[in-house]
């Protein structure tokens, strides 16, 4: 579990593909300390095991389908990525729930300045649109953003000058492709709400069980 709040921007020293999974090695300071082998590491928002552990970075494999969901296939040597520790049960909570697993990506549209903010539009899959809404909170690279507007076909989030300097958004150009992962409750929500193919939970459904007068 992880909030989004990142702790350090790393670099990709190493990137082994093979036919279907990839290992990665990033270079680090922050994010090593006090982490073990096993530990996990967001990377660009990406929940991933720590293979193995050196003084000055780490390693961990991905899978097929962490390949497929994300924008991790692109990343090559000398890459900056956003990179978060998990969560600790006695810290702070500051951004929002963050699992770490990728719902898919999405594409930098339009970047622009207003005052102190630099405001990034994306596009994103209709599947991913339905469960960003306004207000609510989405994780771009790992990154937590509040959204302040959305569409049917893209979303648009701003980040604060610390967030920009402190994490890999100050790098983006309009073209490049982000992993966004979506509120995690939200989901939840509609799997409940949709219990089975084609069955929602409507007035005549609770009241055929008796949860409504």
């Amino acid at each position: 579990m992880f909030t989004g709040i990142i702790e350090e921007v790393g670099t990709v020293e190493d990137v082994r593909m093979g036919a279907h999974s990839a290992v990665l090695q990033v270079r680090a300071e922050k994010v090593l300390e006090g982490t073990k082998t096993g530990d996990s590491i967001a990377v660009n928002g990406i929940c991933l095991t720590a293979t193995a552990i050196d003084s000055s970075f780490f390693r961990a494999d991905v899978m097929h389908e962490t390949l497929n969901r994300s924008a991790l296939a692109r990343l090559a040597r000398g890459s900056r990525v956003n990179l978060e520790r998990a969560l600790r049960a006695d810290g702070r909570f500051g951004g929002h729930i963050v699992t770490g697993h990728v719902d898919g990506t999405g594409r930098v549209v339009r970047i622009r300045r207003d005052d102190t903010a630099n405001w990034y539009t994306l596009q994103a899959d209709p599947g991913l649109l339905r469960h960003i809404v306004e207000k609510g909170s989405v994780a771009v690279d790992g990154v937590s953003l509040t959204v302040a507007r959305t569409d049917g076909a893209q979303f648009s989030v701003s980040a604060i000058p610390h967030t920009v300097s402190h994490t890999i958004l100050g790098a983006y150009r309009e073209g490049d492709t982000v992993n966004l992962e979506t509120d995690v409750i939200g989901k939840y929500v509609e799997k409940l709400l949709c219990p089975a193919p084609g069955e929602r939970i409507s007035r005549s459904f609770l009241q055929q069980y008796g949860f409504w007068e």
